[in-house]
């Protein structure tokens, strides 16, 4: 049976001429083949990237995140600015979180958002302003509120009646005046993954319409605290604007019924924008987006008679995510008949789930190609599947990969910028990689990875005579 009609293939997928090309929305614009058909990313070379830091590895194109960054400022300033009112671009920290990477996005004009103490801890220590941090999350502890107030955070995104006590209680005892946000379910769900999906009902996420509207009461009570707006977040991996399009009339009904109570400076949109991790993944550009979410505000707002407010995002993944690539070396090929009389290579490399939990967790798909050199064989239907011990450790479903794959080849994911970094492990014993960031021809490491002393000294049982020295790759 020919793959391309198996139900053992994606539809989406289909077999291309030759399985070497870096296809453009997917992979950072950097990547490129050189004369001997390996690859460069951000002007560095896998050989060097591998030689110096080993497999598997994250690799972070500092130019492309910056140049996202510097776009979705721009596409919702410009957005916000044709209708009169300013737009505030937060990035969304849990994507990708490290000192460096709050630096280039403080650099380019973001604010941050964070949503643990550790996340809050790495932002400051970052450079990030106080003030232009907001801190998420549905269960806030007592000492990360406390850590909020303390140092100034700009807004604090309350998620339950219990964290508005918590908070207001906080926030007196220190004598501030803390600014919140009251975040919605509006009951519209993204066309994403279920896990993915956040502003349906059934779900730990924010107030319902109704409950939003107590909330606001409630906090309008308090001295300690100052209301500024309502967020709601339909969900991740969003390709147009169609879904916040409908969430912003049911955000602008609540936000026209809370005006009688007193002014409402904001309206957060949340964040989710998509990004290419296939060939056939077209999301729309963000400056069609940005502007058809700011339209959508406008027009609720004129049929209301109401006044447009400044409007904030999130965007994470779209900033990040095509400017990563984990590199990988391949252990061991084997050919296996998949079923139908079709058969499938099984590609194994050096890391898997413990560095993108992705395919596991959402079944997230991903493309694949050799980068250490091309080849001319005819490309076969290939899964990429990593060293654990789980038979859904796997990388890449399905990919065409050349015929000659073979063990030695370095092999590397694109688009792995965002939730592989952050969602890492040590499963199976398994030390996380380090993070490089790549930018004209210069590569430095900006995450030191783990070392198996690293793991065996956090074990109390272990006599710190034993342990051994085996750092993974150069730290320089």
């Amino acid at each position: 049976m020919s793959a391309s009609h198996s139900a053992l293939v994606p539809e989406w997928l289909t077999a291309p001429a030759e399985a070497n090309e870096l296809v453009a929305p997917v992979w950072p614009s950097s990547a490129h083949r050189v004369d001997d058909g390996s690859v460069e990313i951000g002007g560095v070379s896998v050989f060097d990237l591998r030689d110096r830091f080993g497999t598997p590895l994250y690799v972070l194109d500092e130019n492309e995140v910056r140049a996202h960054a510097r776009r979705a400022r721009e596409a919702f300033e410009a957005a916000a600015a044709r209708h009169g009112i300013r737009a505030r671009v937060y990035y969304a920290g849990k994507a990708f979180l490290s000192t460096e990477v709050v630096r280039w996005v403080v650099d380019e004009g973001l604010a941050v958002d964070v949503c643990t103490r550790g996340e809050l801890e790495v932002a400051l220590a970052g450079g990030a302003d106080p003030a232009r941090l907001g801190l998420h999350g549905n269960n806030k502890s007592v000492g990360e509120l406390e850590r909020a107030v303390e140092v100034g955070v700009g807004s604090v995104v309350v998620d339950s009646p219990i964290e508005i006590e918590r908070l207001a209680a906080l926030a007196d005892r220190r004598g501030a005046v803390q600014s919140v946000l009251v975040r919605v379910r509006t009951g519209v769900h993204a066309e994403t993954h279920a896990f993915l999906a956040t502003a349906h009902e059934d779900q730990k996420f924010g107030f319902s319409l109704e409950g939003a509207a107590d909330a606001v009461a409630r906090i309008r009570e308090l001295p300690s605290l100052r209301f500024v707006g309502l967020h709601a977040h339909i969900g991740s991996q969003i390709f147009d604007s169609s879904g916040f399009r409908e969430s912003a009339a049911r955000l602008v009904d609540l936000h026209a019924d809370l005006l009688a109570g007193g002014e409402i400076p904001l309206l957060n949109v949340g964040g989710g924008f998509g990004i290419s991790y296939t060939s056939v993944d077209d999301p729309k550009p963000l400056e069609a987006i940005a502007d058809g979410i700011l339209d959508a505000i406008a027009d609720e707002c004129a049929v209301r008679g109401i006044p447009m407010p400044d409007v904030a995002c999130e965007p994470g993944r779209i900033i990040v995510g095509q400017a990563g690539v984990t590199l990988y070396e391949v252990g061991t090929v084997k050919t296996v008949t998949a079923g139908e009389n079709l058969d499938r290579t099984y590609v194994s490399v050096d890391g898997g789930m413990s560095d993108n939990a992705r395919p596991a967790l959402y079944g997230a798909d991903f493309s694949a190609r050799i980068v250490s050199r091309s080849s001319p064989e005819t490309p076969v239907l290939s899964r990429v599947v990593g060293r654990h011990c789980e038979s859904g450790d796997i990388v890449v479903d399905a990919e065409y990969l050349p015929g000659d794959v073979t063990p030695g080849d370095l092999l590397a994911v694109p688009a792995t910028g965002a939730y592989c970094f952050s969602l890492a492990s040590n499963y199976n014993y398994t030390p996380r990689p380090p993070v490089v960031a790549v930018r004209d021809g210069a590569a430095r490491v900006i995450v030191r990875g783990e070392s198996i002393d690293d793991l065996l000294s956090r074990d109390v049982g272990v006599p710190a005579s034993t342990l051994i020295d085996t750092p993974h790759g150069d730290t320089e």
